[in-house]
């Protein structure tokens, strides 16, 4: 029997003052979203600084820098006044962007809306965690489901656009997102999505400087292409000539020693860390790799339930993915879309969250409460 003074049997108590309880992160507060500004800043720093000097070009960089930060304010207002059609809106959009030319799926290079099919899966990626997002903020299984449906269709296009990878980024976001519904700490999924972006990243390193058995690296070679590969040596050799401030933003199709007839495979490494290594020295790929460790921290902190904040970090690394082996992150589309979906799942909606997408969610500020038995 509850025999705490003026409680009732079977009446919830909060647990006493001095009892264990399981460690919460602190409430989202503008100190998180000052030091992603710090960030973002230094990383337009730098660029700037690796190209003093040089006939460099920063604009590209620094027009992804604007378009992540214009698309992470946009994700926060809308994600505020409309958690569900916001993401809801921004899938079916790209969608329809991608199916509704009659020339679409036809996988030509010039085809719109980017005229790069890799660049549109990564947009599809996206597309699938923002309808998915949109599917736990929903209320209703029909709603629910159908917008869950949106986020395969998504991926499933993808495949349609010839991007294999793509398609199965799209169907890992649907499954992680299914799956969140039973993750109590969003701090271990988010630590699982930074293992699987650390192990993309150092695979890639790994093929570029031959690092892997031969099997192994034949194999991952016969996957990625030759010529890719060969981009990538070439990258690493730049960034192990130039470690400070690399050859300069938009320049390696300058230092690469590529013949003349392959000019136009060497507009890009064909991966950003590599890129922004060779280009921008290692300060410039250590602040890419500190961006995304900035971001999965605010969605650590986000007041979001668990399960959106897992579902975009999974779209979110899955473009992590991609773009470690392809340069789907020089478009800006592709950048601002990926601050949308960050700003979405940070953002502090001003109504309440169904209780479905809520339910074992133990990452809120709410105190916990337990039932006594009679």
């Amino acid at each position: 029997m509850d025999m705490t003074a003026g409680g009732t049997p079977g009446a919830t108590r909060t647990e006493a003052a001095g009892s264990p309880r399981r460690r919460e992160p602190r409430p989202y507060s503008g100190t998180t979203d000052a030091v992603g500004i710090v960030v973002l800043a230094c990383c337009g720093i730098w660029t700037l600084v690796a190209a003093a000097g040089r006939s460099a070009r920063p604009e590209g960089t620094l027009l992804a820098i604007l378009a992540v930060s214009a698309g992470y304010a946009a994700g926060r207002i809308l994600g505020a006044l409309l958690p569900v059609l916001a993401p809801a809106a921004a899938a079916l959009a790209v969608l329809a962007l991608v199916l509704v030319p009659p020339t679409r799926l036809s996988a030509h290079p010039d085809a719109p809306p980017l005229g790069y099919p890799n660049a549109d899966a990564a947009l599809l990626v996206l597309a699938a965690g923002a309808a998915c997002c949109a599917a736990w903020a929903a209320r209703g299984r029909g709603w629910q489901v159908a917008l869950r449906l949106v986020g395969l269709g998504a991926a499933v296009t993808a495949l349609a656009l010839g991007s294999a990878a793509g398609f199965a980024a799209g169907v890992a976001v649907t499954l992680c997102s299914l799956a969140a519904a039973r993750m109590r700490q969003r701090l271990l999924g988010l630590c699982g999505l930074a293992l699987a972006a650390l192990l993309a990243v150092g695979g890639s390193y790994a093929v570029a400087v031959d690092a892997l058995p031969s099997g192994l690296s034949e194999s991952l070679t016969g996957q990625l292409t030759q010529p890719r590969v060969e981009l990538w040596h070439e990258a690493v050799d730049l960034a192990e000539r130039n470690p400070l401030r690399g050859v300069g933003p938009e320049r390696f199709t300058d230092e690469s020693p590529l013949q003349p007839a392959d000019a136009q495979a060497a507009e890009s490494p064909q991966s950003a860390p590599l890129q922004l290594a060779a280009e921008q020295g290692v300060p410039g790929a250590a602040l890419l790799a500190v961006a995304y460790g900035w971001l999965l921290y605010a969605l650590w902190r986000s007041p979001r339930p668990t399960p959106v904040v897992l579902t975009a970090g999974a779209a979110l690394t899955g473009l992590a993915l991609l773009a470690s082996v392809d340069h789907v992150l020089s478009y800006a589309v592709v950048t601002a879309g990926a601050g949308y979906l960050a700003g979405l799942a940070t953002a502090r909606p001003l109504t309440d969250e169904p209780r479905d997408a809520a339910a074992g969610d133990t990452n809120t500020g709410a105190p916990r409460v337990r039932r006594t038995e009679r």
